[in-house]
């Protein structure tokens, strides 16, 4: 039993040793949105290229909303009066276009990585 024991602890300490843990949040660029009467303010943000960031948006409508970029890589639903975060993987330079799936015809947006 003793061996057992001993073979557990090597292992949690192993793993424990191979886990990293993730950047923390501060270190993330943020960048604020809002989703009002169906459009995003602002409708376009220059990110850095080559690093994560993540979008906070606030949903200002009573009806939810799906973040939704298929040159992102991403998709979110934030309910109505709701704030979601839409974390996104670093990007190479150039425009990336999202929109608002439940109402694309105005909610559309651009992110510009530089």
């Amino acid at each position: 039993m003793a061996s057992l024991s001993s073979a557990a602890l090597f292992g949690a300490a192993c793993l424990a040793a191979l886990t990293v843990s993730p950047a923390s949040a501060a270190d993330v660029p943020t960048f604020e949105m809002t989703l009002k009467d169906h459009v995003f303010t602002p409708s376009e943000i220059e990110v850095p290229a080559n690093q994560r960031f993540q979008i906070k948006l606030t949903n200002a409508d009573a009806t939810p909303d799906e973040f939704d970029s298929h040159d992102l890589r991403v998709e979110k639903v934030v309910g109505g009066g709701q704030t979601g975060i839409i974390r996104v993987q670093p990007l190479v330079p150039g425009r990336y276009m999202f929109m608002g799936e439940y109402h694309a015809a105005t909610a559309r947006g651009v992110v510009t990585a530089k």
